[in-house]
């Protein structure tokens, strides 16, 4: 973990040792005339000075051995840094971004023999997100609070999740806080909870095991939630199995996007039963979209959106396909509902377009939104 010091550095000892090897030579000296014992005290306090010495000189910023005292320059041989220059705190708190995702495509292939959903999703990351900061505390537990947002701060929240998991992997036992400000929309089908995690991870990373892989990383994350391991990196990416199996694909072109969420909720369980009751008469074109994607065609793409739960919404939430058909009036190159909702997004190629559509959506809806699509993530 990052925020060790050294038990000396090269300052202490010198502090130290010239008083030790004072009191023991005086102890010493006094000692031939009164007492052996006295004798052996100050040359055992001598002792202890130079041992400090040989095992504690070290530098003040990175700890490592300086050599014998005295020896050497102004300058750590091994981090360059000067030795007299202040040593800088150690970084206990991070605040990281954590960025919504939305689906391009969602197919369900079928079920799997351990009751989860065999997946096959295009995601794509965008600029709207959430700040999340990790603070490292000298208590023990992890503590959370929102702003922004009604939720849970245990572990019905999977950041709160995500930092358990991070511990348990890791054999971290030191107190951690999070703190949440949200804007990404709850129960939207846009991974905000999955974000959050995501972000946790990566500040507990930065915080705690700097050398931790990525590969490592997201194998923590997938013990989190399905969606995860994608916003770890997010991106564009082909996501397969329960959405943990990603191959990132060529970045979309920068698409500026509308977003709508009605005010009501979608039931995940409810959906996937429904399209486990019944055949889906549309399919997405994941194939085609990928192939739009290494083409940087943007309408192609756009058309090629689909959802397969739009195909077995019922007569209340048709407000669905209404908000799509806005969209699309306004402008979109395509149209479609994020994962299991209830947000529907469209792509437009300049942002006064996507600007003018969500104005139009926001006299009806609380909760519109203004983004862009975004890069990788650099981690």
């Amino acid at each position: 973990m990052n925020d060790k010091k050294p038990l000396m550095d090269y300052r202490r000892v010198q502090k130290l040792q010239t008083p030790l090897l004072l009191t023991g030579a005086l102890l010493s000296g006094v000692g031939t005339s009164v007492s052996v014992p006295l004798v052996i005290l100050g040359i055992a306090i001598m002792l202890f000075a130079i041992v400090i010495g040989v095992l504690y000189y070290r530098c003040p910023h990175c700890g490592r051995p300086l050599g014998r005292i005295g020896e050497g320059g102004a300058y750590c041989p091994h981090c360059g840094k000067a030795l007299n220059a202040p040593v800088e705190e150690p970084v206990r708190s991070i605040t990281v971004p954590a960025y919504a995702k939305l689906n391009l495509t969602l197919d369900i292939l079928g079920k799997r023999d351990d009751g989860y959903h065999e997946m096959q999703m295009v995601m794509q990351t965008v600029s709207l997100h959430d700040d999340v900061t990790v603070t490292l505390t000298d208590g023990k537990g992890i503590t959370c609070r929102v702003d922004g947002a009604a939720l849970p701060c245990d572990e019905r929240n999977l950041a709160v999740k995500a930092a358990r998991a991070f511990c348990e992997a890791m054999d971290y036992g030191g107190g951690i806080d999070i703190a949440l400000i949200k804007r990404i929309p709850s129960e939207a089908g846009m991974a905000g909870g999955s974000a959050d995690a995501a972000a946790v991870l990566r500040a507990l990373r930065e915080l705690v095991s700097p050398t931790l892989t990525d590969e490592r990383l997201e194998q923590i994350s997938a013990s989190v939630g399905s969606d995860v391991p994608f916003c770890i990196r997010g991106g564009t990416q082909l996501a397969e199995g329960r959405g943990e199996k990603l191959t990132v694909l060529k970045p979309a072109p920068r698409f500026f996007v509308a977003v709508c969420k009605p005010d009501f909720p979608i039931s995940t369980p409810e959906l996937f039963h429904r399209v486990d009751a019944r055949t889906s008469r549309c399919r997405p074109d994941t194939d085609g979209i990928c192939a739009a994607l290494a083409d940087g065609d943007m309408p192609r793409l756009a058309r090629r959106m689909y959802n397969v739960f739009e195909d077995v919404l019922t007569h209340r939430e048709g407000e669905i396909a209404a908000i799509k058909s806005r969209l699309l009036d306004g402008g979109a190159l395509g149209a479609v509902m994020s994962g299991t909702g209830s947000a529907v997004f469209g792509l437009f190629a300049d942002a006064d377009s996507a600007a003018y559509a969500k104005r139009r959506l926001a006299r009806d809806y609380q909760e519109c939104f203004l983004t862009e699509t975004i890069a990788r993530l650099e981690i």
